[in-house]
């Protein structure tokens, strides 16, 4: 056995744990109960799906940056409220059509990990919601309510670049970080 297959094989075992991890903590808050019968119920529980349902490997080749950590969580509890208001806004707004448009966005770094976080968060926040992705081109499709004109769409646009800047700057490697400094892709006429 080589140092790559072990360290490999080690990456493998941390992240099978990590995820039975997750499923114990989702299987006890959705119980609600918090005692020793819930928790080795979702260790069970967990192994079974685990077992019969593997999850496909998801690299995580960075780390935790907390400053980046706090950033990304401040500015989408931030994200989160001023959504809110301006789509209860566009709700009590009589007579007025609000317009929505699905708009393309592909990501600069080629992570399926910042496509799904990427995705997630975009998603969380109310008036989006990501209706496909490209995994070969890590591109997300999005539904956005509330877009008037093309320079509403490049807003959001831009939004969602910030929030994959943040993202990575919050979990990423540094050669993750570095791709942040690439040129946004470029917009063809029929992309919105």
């Amino acid at each position: 056995m080589t140092a790559g297959s072990s360290a490999v094989r080690r990456t493998r075992w941390r992240d099978r744990i990590v995820a039975a991890l997750v499923l114990v903590a989702v299987w006890m808050l959705l119980w609600g109960v918090f005692s020793w019968a819930t928790l080795a119920g979702g260790i069970v529980v967990a192994a079974v799906v685990l077992k019969v349902f593997p999850l496909p490997a998801v690299t995580f080749a960075g780390r935790p940056h907390p400053l980046g950590l706090l950033r990304f969580a401040v500015r989408f509890a931030g994200d989160l409220v001023r959504a809110s208001v301006q789509l209860a806004v566009l709700a009590f707004r009589l007579g007025h059509q609000p317009r929505s448009a699905i708009i393309r966005v592909p990501l600069r770094v080629p992570s399926d990990l910042v496509l799904t976080l990427t995705g997630e968060a975009v998603s969380l926040v109310p008036g989006s919601l990501i209706v496909d992705t490209d995994q070969a081109s890590t591109t997300l499709y999005i539904h956005v309510i509330g877009v008037a004109d093309r320079d509403a769409v490049e807003r959001f646009r831009r939004e969602v670049y910030a929030t994959e800047a943040r993202i990575v700057r919050a979990i990423g490697s540094e050669a993750e970080i570095g791709m942040l400094g690439r040129p946004v892709p470029v917009r063809r006429r029929e992309d919105s």
